[in-house]
């Protein structure tokens, strides 16, 4: 018989959530320097460990221990660690490896943009503007290439793993043509190209994005012939034709810039085009406390926001889109199923 064990009474609990970002530090640290990756289906010290990463071992016990406390590693009487299915996620060869996007969501400007929450929440404008002079991806770009660098393989790694989930839940049946707007490197087009052998692809993105499109969207790949690659900003103009437009997280930003994107793919589709715009939602999701902290963190760097299922059919309907369904296509993200009114 097992006795559960008793919440942590309040007081306890909001110290423990105050040093919330002592947690996340950790984390970073622990990807920064690679424990993940040197730890092995074996238990290990902290002194073996320390050895393969070039730390110091007791300050890498003291790391260690508080990762613990989360179910990040595990703790042996003996002293030694293991891995635990969270810890696992941080090795850069897992299948399902988070390291990127832990990286991503403790980048040295998130430290800088936090504790002006209040600010934000006040006015309802992002900070990034005031702290460093520039629209947030500018800034990314021409002052910090290297966590640019960092975004682009966190959005990488969160292309590939939703990507199979998309085109095994759309129906393109007797569709020609399909085109990714704001797709980045074109996970999913590549993927849909694969479901559908007679399809042809459009992606569209940045120039930066595009550039470094998947191998099998570029010369000599694969899919070379089926697809075009268009570079440009769908807030922008929206240069192409197809039976079925993707929008997929990327209506996130303020509420212009959506507007502009919906305005533009409607114009570009034209009366009865099909248009699939798929979100993550923070009214309708297992992991709250994820999409919410993302929706904080869209509203700290560029003003924008994660969507309910009342702002997103609002914004929808008022773009000209008729929604003929929505649901889930896995545990995190939504699909909704539109036309283009007549």
């Amino acid at each position: 018989m097992t006795t559960a064990t008793p919440a942590p009474p309040p007081s306890m609990r909001l110290r423990e959530l105050v040093f919330g970002a002592a947690c996340a530090a950790a984390i970073r640290a622990a990807a920064r320097l690679g424990v993940a990756d040197a730890l092995g289906d074996s238990p290990m010290s902290a002194e073996e460990l320390a050895a393969a990463v070039k730390t110091e071992p007791r300050p890498l016990r003291r790391l260690l221990r508080t990762l613990c406390c989360y179910g990040v590693f595990t703790e042996h009487k003996d002293g030694t660690f293991e891995h635990t299915e969270m810890s696992r996620l941080l090795r850069e060869d897992d299948p399902g490896s988070l390291r990127s996007i832990s990286l991503w969501c403790t980048e040295p400007w998130t430290w800088a943009a936090w504790p002006r929450l209040d600010e934000a929440v006040r006015t309802g404008r992002n900070v990034v503007q005031d702290l460093y002079g520039k629209e947030f991806f500018t800034y990314l770009h021409e002052d910090a290439p290297e966590s640019a660098d960092v975004f682009n393989r966190a959005m990488t790694t969160s292309s590939e793993q939703s990507a199979r989930d998309v085109a095994a839940f759309l129906d393109l049946t007797g569709c020609a043509s399909v085109a990714d707007i704001g797709g980045g490197q074109g996970h999913v087009v590549a993927s849909l190209l694969e479901k559908y052998p007679s399809m042809h692809g459009t992606l569209l993105d940045l120039p930066p994005v595009v550039a470094n499109a998947v191998p099998r969207l570029r010369e000599q790949g694969e899919f070379a012939d089926r697809v075009t690659i268009v570079p440009g900003d769908c807030r922008v103009a929206i240069p192409v034709r197809a039976d079925v437009y993707i929008i997929k997280n990327i209506l996130e930003w303020d509420d212009d810039s959506t507007a502009r994107t919906l305005r533009n793919v409607v114009e570009a589709g034209g009366p009865k085009a099909r248009v699939v715009v798929i979100e993550n939602l923070v009214d309708d999701t297992p992991s709250m406390r994820f999409s919410t902290a993302m929706d904080l963190l869209l509203l700290l760097n560029v003003g924008g926001a994660k969507h309910t299922t009342r702002s997103m059919v609002d914004r929808l309907t008022a773009a000209g889109l008729v929604i003929e369904e929505a649901r889930p296509v896995n545990p995190y993200l939504h699909a909704f199923d539109c036309t283009v009114s007549a």
